[in-house]
């Protein structure tokens, strides 16, 4: 017997349309999310090489793409246009925080080189309260009774724990905001606390060194690497890095004494 199309119950037929619908639009969300991921894999990179800089170790440096590319994907699984910014800047905020939780899962620091960052900071908070102004590298070294070398070593090796310190500041954004791009803040409270921060940095910037600053403003501002500011100040790639890490010190307490 011929059944005839009237005679078709209709709601088999929607179920299959409602599923073939359902199952077409999580096809395209999957296609845009894979494909927000790999258009944004080079900013993964750029945002580690920047980050790596604190790390202790050079096998960090894939433990940091690690969770920065687990960043990016979360960002691309929850990113929506009506209520963020754009993709991009929604990303970055996304990937630094993995990057920042990895390093502060990763930032114990060896017991000799805590003792000796806490001989550093007593000597110069010493200095400076005697001299009202703040030591140098060479009358910091001098007056611990070690070699500007031995000051840097230490300073090489707590960088990450200063980097963290000066994001710890703040749970939203680090101190170290105009030196990075900045996050969208949402709320009035947010906006407020950031340009707080941006005050006290700036403020604590212009307190350092020029050489310092230059420092900070080629490798934050200007985003050069090590290699290439090294090639502007004609010292060596190490001779940066020891420089940047006093840099990143002496930010640190500065901010630390003046709350």
């Amino acid at each position: 017997m011929q059944i005839e199309p009237e005679q078709l119950d209709p709601a088999p037929v929607r179920g299959v349309q409602e599923k073939a619908a359902q199952a077409y639009r999580a096809h395209v969300s999957q296609s845009q999310e894979e494909k927000l991921i790999l258009d944004n894999l080079p900013l993964v990179q750029h945002i580690v090489r920047k980050f790596a800089t604190y790390a202790r170790k050079a096998m960090d440096r894939d433990d940091l793409i690690s969770a920065g590319t687990l960043g990016l994907v979360k960002a691309a699984r929850t990113f929506n246009p009506d209520k963020h910014a754009e993709f991009r800047t929604y990303a970055y905020i996304l990937i630094r925080g993995a990057i920042i939780d990895e390093m502060r899962r990763n930032s114990f620091v060896p017991s000799p080189v805590a003792q000796q960052l806490r001989a550093v900071e007593a000597a110069y908070n010493r200095l400076t309260g005697q001299t009202g102004r703040p030591p140098d590298d060479e009358e910091l070294a001098a007056a611990m009774g070690v070699t500007t070398e031995q000051l840097y070593h230490t300073l090489t090796e707590a960088r990450q724990q200063h980097f963290l310190s000066l994001h710890g500041l703040s749970d939203e954004q680090p101190l170290l905001a105009p030196l990075m791009p900045a996050d969208r803040s949402p709320t009035p409270q947010a906006q407020a606390a950031h340009r707080e921060m941006v005050e006290r940095l700036a403020e604590a910037v212009k307190q350092l060194s020029q050489r310092d600053r230059h420092i900070l403003v080629l490798y934050y501002d200007q985003e050069l690497t090590m290699k290439e500011i090294a090639l502007v100040l004609n010292v060596t790639e190490s001779r940066v890095s020891q420089l940047h890490a006093s840099a990143i010190f002496k930010l640190s307490m500065k901010l630390r004494r003046n709350p």
